[in-house]
């Protein structure tokens, strides 16, 4: 079995009393898009920090490629690239400059490959940095990250900023680059962003780890979506029992997700006269919401 491109163990950084991250346990494998994700405040980008040495932790440890975050820093950053939450690049520099200046640190010639990105991103590689939109500067991060063709992108929040076009262009963009062989990392809260292009999902509380999970799978095993409308008006708590939750019900409606054999639902809802049941997957969003109670 080949060796993870990102493990953490027992990985724990506190501030005082003040929690940061507890107990985080990761296995990311090589050719994986895996999902973090977690609301604002969940440990996501103390984690990502703690894994760039950016930070050191309180207790456990972090490696990538096998080797320690803290000891071997510089060892790895060489094959990393990585896309912070909020970009900050030289203000007085024009944006070819900067991406010039950043393939250089890495001893690459990229001329070609700015080029061709700047074009797919509708990036112009001659304003000032400190003229670009948020959008904007993203991009630049984008370009950044994928010059030195690195063999593990950390991306955090990467879509903040980007419009809906450009936010699927990105995400072409990451698929291309999986293929080649790239494992990414890729940390959000936007929960529908993760579902398009992630493989597996680690759900962050307060940061802990709630769950690990294949996301076909958190699909598969979790929660129905189910909406009925009956002829008459439902009677009170008519699908009050276990493993229903997000109950809502008015009239001759009732909403609810289900976790469980969906049989018992269509048993309860045969003996009723019904005008409409929709049985249907749930968002990970939806999903989310219901763990994260």
């Amino acid at each position: 079995m080949s060796q993870p491109v990102i493990q953490t163990v027992d990985l724990t950084k506190s501030y005082g009393k003040f929690r940061g991250i507890e107990g985080i346990n990761l296995s990311v494998d090589a050719g994986e898009i895996f999902g973090f994700i977690g609301p604002n405040g969940a440990g996501k980008s103390t984690t990502i920090r703690t894994l760039l040495a950016l930070i050191r932790p309180t207790s456990g440890t972090a490696m990538i490629f096998g080797k320690d975050c803290v000891k071997e820093a510089s060892k790895i950053a060489k094959d990393v690239a990585y896309l912070p939450s909020e970009p900050s690049y030289y203000e007085t520099m024009k944006v070819k400059e900067f991406l010039s200046y950043a393939a250089a640190l890495y001893g690459v010639k990229a001329d070609k490959r700015i080029k061709e990105l700047a074009e797919r991103l509708n990036l112009d590689l001659f304003r000032k940095i400190s003229d670009l939109s948020l959008g904007n500067k993203k991009k630049v991060g984008i370009v950044s990250c994928l010059l030195h063709a690195p063999k593990l992108m950390i991306l955090d929040e990467p879509t903040a900023g980007l419009d809906p076009l450009m936010q699927q262009e990105f995400f072409d963009i990451l698929l291309e680059e999986n293929k080649k062989g790239a494992t990414i990392f890729f940390s959000s809260h936007v929960l529908s962003e993760v579902q398009k292009i992630c493989g597996r999902v680690v759900i962050l509380k307060e940061g802990k780890v709630l769950m690990l999970q294949k996301i076909s799978e958190l699909r598969k095993n979790g929660y129905k979506k189910i909406r009925l409308t009956a002829l008459g008006e439902l009677p009170e708590r008519s699908f009050d029992f276990p493993g229903v939750a997000s109950l809502k019900q008015e009239g001759a409606n009732a909403s609810f997700m289900f976790m469980g054999d969906v049989s018992e639902i269509l048993k309860k809802a045969s003996s009723m006269p019904l005008a409409d049941i929709f049985i249907e997957e749930p968002t990970l969003e939806e999903i989310f919401l219901n763990y994260y109670k």
